[in-house]
């Protein structure tokens, strides 16, 4: 009988896709390569501004010179809490160069979360905004005693465009406490560049801290070889001719930008358009400017850009591969996306400590519908990986059946940074347990049906918000939707659901109920429906289910 190491799912890939892979021992390798193979050519755009490989070489050699300078110490650990931006690029290749791990935060984060991270890494150096260390960090900084270095850029810099749509007017120059990014990397690009041997394979890249969902963040320790791993495969997986623009809709901050959409671009000598943050007509008229070929990003993004006025096909007619991810995405949705766009949207699935891609719906190839429960897979894992769908207890379930998704290959994570504790939880002898219900088909397609935590228990059932969200995506007024569990009396808890709507649709919330009941068993449809004008999200665009739970509190909380 077929089991989950026998990897059913190599049936879906080519054979190019199932070929090995030798990847480079670290994402600075990776880099280097495309300086000597093309320093020329164009690494970075950012609306006007270019960048070339050999000017962002030259750039953050002048960053790792600076942090050298300064006491910076190979093992030492640096925030970057920057958008997409060129000087994210510079810090973070400075900081390799100059033998250090590190750590990005997303720049919406506050004192009390800025202070957690900056104690719990014992951050030697801090590169940010200038605006954000005028508002907080240069006062958070200053308590804790291991922060001794700070550099600060204006966003704005490095282009004359100033795109008002996404860019803050900023005032130039240097920051008291702080010194200018920029201006360190221009002047150091003569001083001589620390010489660090590796990084080796095995060596810590980054400490990506984990969205606090429950608990105090914690910080997944992503490897030099994690990382160098996953480029190649998206490099291999992707065959999108050399050169290539990959264009970040997705934050550099968050591992699917710095893998899927920079690593990427890097180990295909391509180039990485960046254009500041999220704003869908931006990035709608970048489309049209840079024509890229790739870009992956949340589902909410993608309803945006659709909703957005005068959108057409030809905004994304460039793109030989657009992907999702970050949260499972509706079948309505791809089907939607395709109609406005006139491209299919490659489901895609991967967590922080898989160092972004895990599972994806291959190229030219299309994702399945589970025929019983509506939900459309995220894909397949690659040929160097084995997930199986486990039950409680650890031993694998038939195919078809619901479980635990677990995961062992060379982009999972080692441990979590100082957390024994929750490595040997979630990481047993090196085997992810994700948090994540799903089942497999024969196969080999993976389904995410929800997180574990968001179970709801409705009378002693058990209701995936997934499902009666996917529902809910159906109704053609519905732009977003989010379902959570609320206290009930009488069910213990029952289904509530939040949306929000298309421009120009206003459907009464009995009418989306009444929908939902018509579709699903009497225990799933949601009993109360609110509307908002937005859904709270991440940075990196995934739905709060979190903050809906909160509100929907009798307290509030």
């Amino acid at each position: 009988m077929t089991s989950y190491q026998d990897k059913p799912w190599l049936a879906q890939l080519t054979e190019a896709q199932r070929e090995p892979v030798d990847p480079l021992a670290s994402l600075l390798h990776v880099f280097r390569d495309a300086v000597r193979h093309v320093p020329g050519s164009t690494a970075l755009a950012y609306f006007d501004a270019r960048l070339t490989y050999a000017e962002t070489d030259a750039l953050s050699d002048g960053v790792a010179a600076h942090l050298a300078a300064h006491g910076f110490r190979p093992g030492d650990r640096a925030v970057v809490m920057l958008q997409n931006t060129p000087h994210f690029v510079l810090a973070l290749l400075g900081v390799w160069k100059a033998g250090g791990v590190v750590v990005p935060v997303n720049p919406m984060y506050k004192t009390g979360e800025m202070a957690h991270v900056l104690s719990d890494a014992e951050v030697t150096a801090v590169v940010c905004a200038d605006h954000t260390w005028d508002a907080f960090l240069r006062e958070t900084a200053a308590r804790q005693p291991s922060v001794r270095i700070a550099l600060t850029a204006c966003e704005a810099g490095l282009q004359t465009r100033d795109d008002a749509r996404v860019l803050r007017p900023e005032r130039l120059g240097p920051r008291e406490g702080a010194d200018d990014l920029l201006t360190v990397a221009r002047n150091a690009a003569a001083a001589p560049v620390p010489a660090v041997d590796g990084p080796a394979a095995t060596d810590t890249a980054l400490i990506s801290y984990t969205s606090g969902t429950s608990g105090t963040p914690k910080g997944a320790v992503n490897t030099h070889g994690n990382l160098s791993y996953n480029a190649e495969r998206q490099r291999t997986g992707l065959r999108l001719p050399a050169g290539s623009t990959y264009f970040a809709l997705a934050p550099l901050f968050h591992i699917t930008g710095l893998v899927c959409e920079l690593a990427g671009a890097f180990a295909n000598h391509g180039i990485c358009a960046l254009t500041y943050r999220f704003e869908a007509g931006a990035v709608l008229d970048a489309f049209l400017e840079y024509r890229p070929a790739f870009t992956v990003g949340p589902a909410t993004a993608f309803m945006a850009l659709l909703a957005y006025p005068d959108v057409t096909c030809d905004h994304f007619s460039s793109f030989a591969m657009i992907a999702s991810g970050g949260a499972p995405v509706p079948p309505a949705l791809v089907e939607a996306f395709r109609a406005g766009s006139g491209r299919y949207l490659h489901n895609g699935y991967g967590l922080t400590e898989t160092s972004a891609t895990l599972a994806t719906v291959p190229p030219g190839r299309e994702a399945p519908v589970d025929p019983e429960s509506g939900t459309l897979a995220v894909g397949v894992p690659g040929p160097d990986v084995v997930v199986r769908i486990v039950d409680a207890a650890g031993a694998d379930v038939p195919f078809g059946t619901h479980g635990e998704i677990v995961v062992r290959g060379p982009q999972v994570v080692p441990r979590y940074w100082r957390r024994p504790d929750a490595t040997a939880q979630a990481i047993p002898d090196g085997e992810l347990r994700t948090g994540d219900i799903g089942f497999m088909d024969g196969g080999g397609w993976l389904y995410v049906v929800d997180r574990k935590k968001d179970m709801i228990n409705a009378s002693g059932f058990k209701v995936w918000p997934r499902e009666v969200e996917d529902v809910l995506y159906t109704h053609p007024a519905v732009r977003e939707a989010a379902v959570v569990g609320v206290p009930d009396a009488y069910r213990g808890e029952s289904v509530k659901a939040y949306v929000s709507l298309r421009p120009g649709a206003a459907p009464d919330p009995a009418e989306l109920s009444g929908y939902c009941r018509e579709r699903l068993a009497a225990y799933k449809y949601p009993r109360e429906v609110e509307i908002l004008p937005e859904l709270p999200k991440t940075t990196s665009g995934k739905i709060l289910r979190r903050e809906l739970r909160d509100r929907a509190r009798p307290d509030g909380r």
